[in-house]
């Protein structure tokens, strides 16, 4: 066994611990690490939004290259102070409001873009597709049943009708196919969190603790 000299590694080692401490219950130990590292993300966000973010984007044009127009999106960003005053409170709705406008025009055509576009092409219209009808009967099966789930998932988000008779039908096999989905996405979701626990392990009988090389 090869323990660690490094002091970060011992510190790094020691948080890790008051982490999975609350695997047995809530402890000062892993309040403390929750609140550094709270603490911590908090301190790098602002020092990541100062200096590539502001500085770069608003003080080095406005004060550095004198351009004045500048000094609009800095007096609406100045804005946002004036939460902490509440006779003026009221302003820091101008800033949110016009974050969240421009942002909604930015993500809606990028979404219906990506997220619908995209994806009937890529059911009905892509080479790829073609090539499956052209693979045999495994890409025929395939291809088939991407067909129905598109369509089935689809009769269940219709609402004008009642689901009845072969909409009925159609809208059941979609929630299939939703859950299927969900799923999926749930079980990714988990994949990541066991990985993200097993580089925890990884790191005290590796670099700290030096069980394993």
């Amino acid at each position: 066994m090869n323990i660690a000299h490094d002091p970060w590694v011992w510190i790094g080692g020691l948080l890790t611990i008051c982490i999975f401490s609350f695997l047995y219950k809530d402890n000062p130990f892993y309040k403390f690490a929750e609140h550094l590292f709270v603490g911590v993300a908090n301190g790098y966000f602002l020092t990541f939004t100062v200096h590539r973010v502001l500085i770069p984007n608003l003080f080095t044009p406005l004060f550095r290259e004198g351009r004045l127009f500048f000094i609009l999106p800095l007096m609406v960003g100045m804005l946002y102070v004036m939460r902490f005053i509440p006779r003026v409170s009221w302003l820091v709705r101008i800033p949110i409001a016009i974050t969240i406008g421009y942002y909604t025009g930015l993500v809606i055509p990028a979404t219906v873009q990506a997220d619908i576009i995209r994806q009937i092409q890529g059911t009905i219209l892509t080479q790829q597709n073609f090539v499956a009808w052209n693979a045999g009967s495994a890409g025929i099966i395939w291809q088939a049943i991407l067909f129905i789930g598109v369509v089935c998932t689809l009769s269940y988000f219709y609402f004008s009708r009642e689901h009845k008779g072969v909409l009925g039908v159609t809208s059941r096999i979609g929630i299939i196919f939703i859950m299927i989905g969900f799923g999926a996405a749930f079980g990714y979701t988990v994949m990541a969190r066991v990985s993200l626990l097993i580089g925890r392990f990884q790191f005290i009988i590796g670099p700290w603790l030096g069980i394993i090389d």
